[in-house]
């Protein structure tokens, strides 16, 4: 009976001993999720990176080694490179955007007034709707004949014969380089903005309410306690913000894809876009691969700096 007793005591305590292990608990807790990203995107990348130096097509699926041709050729193409501008142009506009946006919907949702929860669920609305469902609606929205838009320009008379915006009934928003361009932007701006709202505006909530007073009885207008005050105090989240909508835009192809499908012409095309043109329905699996792979280093940079940034910001 001792004995028993004494196995029983014995195998608790190595029990307890491997729970009070972190190290152990950690690596535990943490191999679903290395699992999960080694499957489904460590292999996926490690097999582009084996097409991007191949000449791998739909046809051929034979690996022959052929170096940083396949990138030296799509380099070269002008598809490519109105594509590599339009992904920045894209996205830096766009952010400056959603910056400024998403201070003023913080800043006014942060603030008590009545139906305060129907408007944050309107504005979260667009992150919450599926992103091919919202765009085939803005695809509606600006078509060529019967566009809304165009409807309520005519009604006011900014649009049609002798007027400000043109002669012609319609706008043509998707068919015109620079109107498909800010179409894009626009469609692009509406689906991120309500997640930087909420992330700042948790942010700013999360302020000391006694700064704010303190800084209020000192007499600095609302303009200096919210971008010497407010906004220092949450830099470090709005890194990782920025972060996250500029990888989100600069791999994101359903916009494209649904509203212009590159056109007019390639004027709207992306690099996510194009890579997907060229290497799924063109067939050429290496050359595709190729143009996906052609952002990963200038990503990485800027996620190793914007997070070491938001770091900086912690600890000071």
């Amino acid at each position: 009976m001792e004995d028993v007793v004494a196995y029983k005591v014995t195998e608790r305590t190595n029990v307890r001993h491997i729970t009070d292990r972190e190290g152990l608990l950690g690596a535990l807790f943490l191999l679903p999720a290395v699992v999960y990203i080694i499957a489904l995107v460590g292999i996926p990348f490690l097999l582009a990176i084996a097409f991007s130096l191949s000449d791998v097509t739909v046809g051929d699926t034979s690996l022959d080694f052929v170096g940083l041709q396949n990138f030296s050729r799509v380099i070269k193409t002008p598809q490519f490179q109105r594509s590599l501008v339009n992904t920045f142009a894209f996205t830096l506009i766009a952010q400056v955007v959603i910056i400024v946006l998403a201070n003023i919907l913080a800043v006014v949702l942060a603030e008590d007034f009545r139906g305060k929860w129907i408007a944050r669920m309107l504005i979260m609305l667009p992150w919450a709707t599926p992103i091919a469902l919202g765009t085939i609606g803005w695809f509606w929205f600006l078509d060529s004949k019967f566009s809304p838009i165009d409807w309520v320009l005519q009604a006011v008379g900014l649009l049609g014969p002798g007027t400000l915006l043109g002669p012609g009934r319609h706008m043509v928003y998707l068919g015109r380089e620079w109107l498909a361009m800010a179409s894009v932007i626009t469609v692009q701006v509406w689906r991120l903005l309500p997640l930087a709202a909420v992330i700042l505006m948790a942010a700013f909530t999360s302020i000391d309410r006694d700064l704010i007073d303190q800084a209020e009885v000192d007499g600095a207008s609302f303009w200096r306690i919210h971008f010497q005050v407010k906004i220092p105090l949450i830099l470090p989240i709005l890194y990782i913000s920025l972060l996250f909508s500029l990888i989100t835009m600069f791999g994101d192809m359903v916009v494209v894809y649904v509203l212009t499908r590159g056109g007019p012409v390639y004027y709207t095309q992306v690099l996510a876009t194009w890579a997907y043109f060229k290497g799924i329905e063109g067939g050429s699996l290496s050359e595709g691969a190729a143009i996906a792979l052609f952002l990963f280093p200038l990503l990485l940079a800027v996620a190793i700096l914007i997070l070491r940034a938001a770091r900086r910001m912690e600890i000071n």
